[in-house]
């Protein structure tokens, strides 16, 4: 069965064009709290606590930055177990993209996934926040622990990997649902049985905890922090356990910790449901569209061509595409509508008019690091499983998941009968750890929500319900498509969150940007 990515899976900024939007003003007269300065003002520094005992060194380390092309990058030293900081260690990757102006801190930056590399994310700092950001900002991205260039965890060859996506995620038959069983039971196996036990401390309190010692290594008082989707569990994760050491924080495209791992799939699932119907809507008025009729008989028919794939999949090279390649592909390219939806219609053409499986086979493969020859070019999908498990263990039974195929048939017929049976690689995981379930951040400084109402990856009202968790937030509301706001196609939700992280001025409640 197919994962859902909570993370922009497009490269950075390569769909985003600043459209100059109107704004809307909901429910107050102002659009910002506080004053009005355009000066950029330091962060509010809280009185920190010396760092005592077994973790002092961890945090007194001095790292060295060289070169390394577009940034500066080190390696910083954190625990593996902070239950026995005395134990092995593991080098963390970080970069640097330093402050063009006046420097008035570090803005760290995480592009979600969980999987993303932030490494990378930061290196492309001219893409991801503004000139008046990079003025004021170093930029800093840490790979978290098991990710990308932080001793990345790899539990699947490539072979596998192919072999996990290409499986049959709606069983119809007793051998196809003895087989899904099998290769859901793969990933955790084979990360059990790998030499690289980091795979069992890569929950997102062990990476929030190595965050607070990235910040003291760049020697800032407080963490300020750019969070995008999953990066925003990772942020509002650090501000549980850090409220007194929160700084400027941006938490866009919410994924809330109080959601267990059904809410989240199913609210997911629903969500890309709705945006599968505005890119087939989308699609007909396009000349090159394969689809006709009215939009819930195009609907129809795409559902009905991946369903077709199940029996009667398409060669391509040495691979082919059926149903669950094609449904993921599908899926993959609903997060960025004025980016994606371009692509999508003319590889749906040829896949469905000439059975000619290659553009389609490689935007997938774009989407998920495949290289022409099958290597993949990062661990991503071993990361998601190791991350998602620990923080989200499935603890229901094969008949929950034949219950939630029923119900979610109904609510997300395109994609949700193999979403949960997607559950099913998060039973029974090889590795327990701490997990936040709830984020107040009592004590914090305030906190800055972003939330889009077309969003299918991390649907609005998650964005409203971690706003309303955390003691001290306010939610920014965008009303359009995609997936995360801050820099993509909103000059109103970029100017609202640059005077946030330059000069502290919040938004006031209810602000909307369209």
């Amino acid at each position: 069965a197919h994962r859902i990515t909570v993370r922009p899976m497009t490269p950075w900024r390569q769909f985003s064009v600043l459209l100059a939007p109107l704004l809307l003003v909901t429910g107050c007269g102002t659009l910002f709290s506080s004053d009005d300065s355009t000066a950029p003002t330091p962060p509010v520094a809280a009185s920190e606590s010396p760092v005592s005992g077994d973790l002092a060194d961890f945090y007194g380390q001095e790292v060295t930055w060289k070169n390394c092309g577009r940034a500066d990058c080190a390696t910083i030293q954190v625990p593996v177990d902070y239950a026995d900081p005395t134990g092995p260690t593991v080098e963390l990757a970080a970069a640097r993209v330093k402050a063009t102006g006046d420097r008035i801190g570090t803005l760290f930056v995480n592009p979600g996934g969980p999987g993303g590399s932030a490494v990378d994310y930061a290196k492309a700092a001219e893409y991801i926040v503004s000139d008046a950001i990079r003025e004021s900002y170093d930029i800093v991205g840490v790979d978290p622990r098991g990710v990308g260039a932080s001793d990345p965890v790899r539990c699947l060859t490539d072979e596998q990997v192919d072999e996990l996506m290409a499986a049959d995620g709606t069983p119809d038959s007793p051998a196809e649902e003895e087989a899904i069983i099998s290769d859901s039971q793969l990933l955790g196996a084979q990360c059990d049985a790998s030499e690289n036990r980091l795979f069992a401390h890569m929950g997102t309190v062990d990476s929030a905890r190595d965050l607070d010692i990235a910040r003291a290594v760049v020697a800032d008082p407080v963490l300020n922090f750019l969070g995008k989707s999953y990066g925003t569990m990772l942020g509002a994760t650090y501000a549980e356990l850090f409220p007194e050491r929160v700084g400027r924080m941006v938490l866009d495209g919410a994924l809330p910790a109080s959601l267990d791992l059904v809410q989240v799939t199913k609210e997911q699932g629903e969500a890309f449901e709705v945006a599968f119907r505005d890119f087939v809507e989308d699609c007909l008025a396009a000349e090159d569209c394969p689809l006709g009729g009215t939009v819930d008989e195009a609907v129809q028919q795409l559902r009905d061509w991946i369903k077709s794939l199940d029996a009667n999949p398409i060669p391509s090279g040495d691979r082919d595409l059926n149903e669950p390649l094609a449904s993921y592909a599908i899926l993959s390219y609903l997060y960025f509508p004025s980016y994606d939806y371009d692509q999508l219609r003319p590889a749906l053409a040829a896949a469905m008019n000439q059975r000619d499986a290659k553009p389609l086979l490689g935007l997938l493969d774009e989407r998920i690091s495949r290289a022409p020859d099958g290597r993949f070019l990062d661990n991503s999908t071993d990361a998601f499983y190791a991350v998602t498990c620990l923080d989200r263990p499935f603890t229901g039974t094969l008949e929950d998941v034949k219950r939630y195929e029923k119900e979610w048939a109904v609510t997300a017929p395109t994609f949700g009968p193999a979403l949960a049976w997607g559950l099913l690689p998060c039973q029974d995981w090889p590795a327990t750890a701490e997990a936040v379930t709830s984020t107040t951040a009592t004590g914090s400084n305030p906190i800055l929500v972003v939330s889009t109402t077309h969003d299918p990856a991390t649907p609005y009202q998650w964005g409203v319900r971690l706003a309303e968790e955390l003691e001290n937030a306010t939610l920014l509301s965008y009303d359009g498509y995609g997936h995360t706001a801050y820099y993509e196609q909103s000059s109103c939700i970029d100017d609202t969150v640059d005077a946030y992280l330059l000069q502290g001025t919040m938004p006031a409640d209810g602000v909307l940007c369209q």
